[in-house]
């Protein structure tokens, strides 16, 4: 039997953290939603309009979507609970940027991604940034055979109200459900 819930998203959701520079400094927040945004190498994060990072996105073109690994929570929760506007949030992580310095990201993150924006949408007092991926990184110590490895990512998810890891690979994308017949 299923239970109803109130119409609110309870995920999963992979927990990110977006970086851009504003007045000349890295700032990063945390970001509730987001994730990609088609099968097109594009990513998007959805941040509130009054959120310090959003006026440096608008204004750079560019951002960094940062995957913390389970072990960076405490910092991860931190750059969403406070405003860039009050709290310095460069000396929190290791910055690093690419040659042309379009955005920070997170050298502590084992995976990271730069973004230009491409295109961006309003929405209940929000703005959906879309941006596409023009440079990628992943630790070292995170790959197997050459690719990201999730399990060595070790990425947070998000689910209601709870930050959670994984455990365990379950399945391949398009590769599980081929041999069920409808």
């Amino acid at each position: 039997m299923k239970i109803t819930l109130e119409n609110q998203p309870v995920g999963p959701f992979p927990a990110m953290i977006a970086g851009a520079v504003l007045n000349a400094k890295p700032t990063y927040t945390t970001v509730g939603a987001g994730g990609c945004a088609c099968l097109e190498p594009v990513l998007c994060v959805s941040l509130k309009d009054t959120h310090y990072i959003t006026g440096g996105i608008a204004q750079t073109g560019y951002f960094s979507v940062n995957i913390p690994s389970a072990a960076l929570v405490k910092e991860m929760d931190f750059c969403g609970m406070v405003s860039g506007k009050d709290v310095d949030k460069s000396v929190i992580f290791k910055s690093f940027f690419d040659p042309a310095g379009n955005a920070p990201m997170i050298e502590e993150c084992p995976l990271n991604f730069l973004c230009k924006v491409c295109d961006s949408k309003q929405i209940r007092g929000f703005t959906m940034f879309f941006g596409e991926i023009i440079a990628a990184f992943v630790n070292d110590d995170c790959m197997t055979q050459g690719k990201p490895d999730p399990i060595k990512i070790d990425p947070i998810i998000m689910m209601g109200f709870n930050y959670c890891d994984l455990k365990n690979i379950i399945g391949k994308p398009f590769s599980e459900g081929k041999n069920i017949r409808a």
